[in-house]
């Protein structure tokens, strides 16, 4: 609408005040100045969001005030422009056509006289404002983030058309590949440098991050931009020419320089307030905002060419901060992908220099010498049978039990997994899920000592080369007993399975779900029946990898909404807007160690609604939800609790 309406205005001055020559132009022109008035009230309260509100989010300074005088200035012009010439000649439209420039032009008769050569000439002053307004914003668009208008559009069309939870695998047997994983800026594919340039600054990303809400020094926002303008740097330095002036307008004895990140980190303050105590757990992203503005900075003397990526752009703390809860992603209104440049840029480190830290460095020998993250031998992974035996009295066969005594093989296959295998709390979901699956009637088995580690953990932390090894031996496995349904209590694992092994050869018709989704199911066709009330004030933690992975936010509630005496309170940030618990992307094995932890800011969200029960549907979220409760000293008033826990107390009774 503004564009023709520019066309329409530059036309009257070149054409004696003449209209363009379109047809309705009444209506045309009626809708131009609507518009024209809706865009200059949005630019002043664009004006006072980020200068009045002072939103943390939001860059302050002159490159966000210069937009907005801009686009104001354009709007005036045009309103200014419009009401002049009504004073100036015959109005070329009736006053019902100009619902704005006619009652400003009333109001102007007042100052200029109608008709008088005054009022032309202040048509043509604001006429050759708006034309000059109009080409210096146009010459300053691809030197700022408006180049959005033209690389937003085109990043949107070329947005993924594959699951969100999947990642783009490595070819890892290319003998011609000279490195693995993003080493250097130009490594990243043509989407990914795409997403750089459509980047409008809003903040939203960084604004839902758990890693910059809790002191961290990722800022996904901060990201793009570096990325964008070490992108911008290393072109014109390789180049020698400059990405926006003339070559004849450059002073070629300017020394170089280029942006690189400083050693600084945020100050999260202290902790601590007895008045409020979950006060000090609220998030926060001012600490992070500041210490990227201040880090980045030009260096003189230094070469865009020399910069590493990863060291002098982003730094590693940045790198493994992220929890890959995708949050960020989601809130982008035009379609960048952060998670997968981070992800890149760990495989980078891990593959080709061996560089992470300790821990996590601990988990991955752990999971390639035992199957596992904490190194327990893998041939206890069968041992939860014979525990689940004694607890339950259910005989969980194996499939290579079934095998060998010449049964049918159960269509239906219980994937343990670690946690479900070793870890002593999940182990008593994963009992409830049998007993609930026994009691409607399903039959099943798991694969016992033959079951070995997703992957999962190990590809977010960037080794692909032992996620594949893993990948390839589980397929093996699956395929030999033909397994046709998979059922995990782990969306980890659950998002791995089913989007990620189709890649590396588990056939589409492999029904994979996550145990809430099962269990919805049964109570929906009374397979399940609850007869127990259970009076308890629940919250909902959702987990990333179930929802903003997979879209699975109301199985959890469907079930939750089927017992008896439940009352359900949802957080403030729940269901597509609800925070991470901060251990994805391989962090449940890595200590934090700036800002507060994740899982206390989550934890401090949910005891907001003074709930009795947390409730979640992830081993993960379990484990980070119950230490956040003991931290913050609630554990004997809250508990945190498994869906399919709250499920068996209501179908068999406490």
């Amino acid at each position: 609408m503004l564009q023709f309406g520019a066309v329409d205005l530059i036309w009257k001055g070149l054409n004696g005040g003449e209209a363009l020559p379109i047809p309705f132009y009444g209506p045309f022109s009626w809708l131009q100045e609507v518009t024209v008035f809706l865009v200059l009230l949005a630019v002043v309260y664009g004006g006072y969001r980020r200068y009045g509100e002072q939103l943390a989010r939001l860059k302050k300074g002159w490159k966000p005030s210069i937009v907005l005088w801009f686009i104001g200035g354009l709007m005036l012009s045009i309103l200014l422009s419009l009401s002049f010439e009504r004073l100036g000649a015959a109005p070329v439209v009736e006053a019902r056509y100009a619902p704005i420039s006619g009652p400003v032009s009333e109001l102007l008769g007042h100052l200029v006289s109608r008709g008088s050569p005054l009022a032309h000439a202040w048509f043509e002053a604001f006429w050759w404002l708006h034309l000059v307004i109009l080409l210096s914003f146009l010459v300053y668009v691809p030197q700022s983030k408006h180049f959005h208008l033209i690389t937003a559009p085109v990043n949107i069309w070329f947005r993924r058309n594959t699951p969100p939870g999947r990642l783009a695998p490595l070819d890892l047997e290319n003998e011609e590949a000279e490195s693995f994983g993003v080493g250097k800026v130009e490594q990243f594919t043509q989407k990914q440098l795409l997403d750089l340039y459509a980047c409008v600054e809003c903040g939203r990303c960084t604004n839902v991050c758990p890693a910059s809400s809790t002191g961290k020094l990722l800022s996904p926002m901060h990201l793009i931009v570096k990325l964008r303008d070490h992108l911008t740097e290393k072109g014109a330095s390789i180049t020698s020419k400059s990405p926006w002036l003339p070559g004849s307008l450059i002073w070629q004895g300017a020394e170089p320089a280029a942006h690189a990140m400083g050693s600084v980190m945020p100050d999260w303050g202290s902790h601590g307030d007895e008045a409020e105590p979950l006060a000090a757990y609220k998030t926060n992203i001012a600490p992070t905002m500041d210490v990227q503005k201040a880090g980045w900075a030009k260096h003189a003397g230094a070469k865009a060419e020399d910069l590493e990526l990863i060291g002098d752009v982003m730094t590693e703390d940045e790198l493994w901060a992220c929890t890959t809860c995708r949050n960020c992603e989601e809130q982008c209104p035009v379609g960048n992908e952060h998670v997968d440049k981070i992800i890149d840029m760990r495989r980078y480190l891990v593959l080709m220099e061996g560089r992470l830290p300790a821990d996590g460095q601990r988990a991955l020998q752990n999971i390639e010498r035992q199957s596992n993250p904490w190194g327990l031998p893998r041939a206890e992974r069968a041992a939860w049978i014979e525990e689940c035996y004694s607890r339950t009295g259910i005989r969980v066969d194996t499939m290579a039990e079934r095998k060998q005594r010449g049964e049918k093989l159960p269509s239906l296959l219980i994937w343990a997994g670690s946690m479900g295998a070793y870890d002593t709390r999940s182990r008593k979901v994963l009992f409830d899920v049998i007993r609930l699956l026994k009691h409607a009637g399903i039959d099943f088995a798991t694969l016992g000592n033959e079951e070995k580690s997703s992957g999962d953990t190990a590809r977010r932390i960037g080794n692909e080369l032992l996620f594949q090894e893993l990948c390839r031996e589980n397929i093996a496995t699956l395929g030999k007993y033909g397994i046709r349904h998979i059922v995990t209590v782990c969306p980890h694992t659950f998002n791995t399975f089913k989007n990620e092994y189709p890649d590396f050869g588990l056939s589409p018709g492999v029904l994979v779900e996550h145990h809430t989704e099962l269990l919805a199911r049964l109570v929906a066709e009374r397979r399940l029946k609850t007869r127990f009330a259970v009076e308890e004030r629940v919250t909902v933690h959702d987990s990333c990898y179930l929802g903003r992975y997979n879209g699975t936010y109301e199985a959890p509630r469907s079930v939750l909404r089927s017992i008896p005496g439940i009352n359900v309170r949802e957080m403030e940030r729940s269901g597509p807007q609800g925070m991470c618990c901060g251990a994805g992307g391989g962090l449940m094995w890595m200590e934090e160690h700036s800002g507060t932890r994740v899982n206390y800011a989550r934890t401090a969200q949910a005891l907001e609604v003074k709930p009795s029960v947390i409730s979640s549907a992830c081993p993960y979220c379990l484990t980070m939800m119950e230490d956040g409760l003991r931290f913050l000293s609630a554990d004997e008033e809250v508990e945190a609790r498994d869906v399919a826990e709250l499920l068996a107390e209501s179908v068999f009774g406490r």
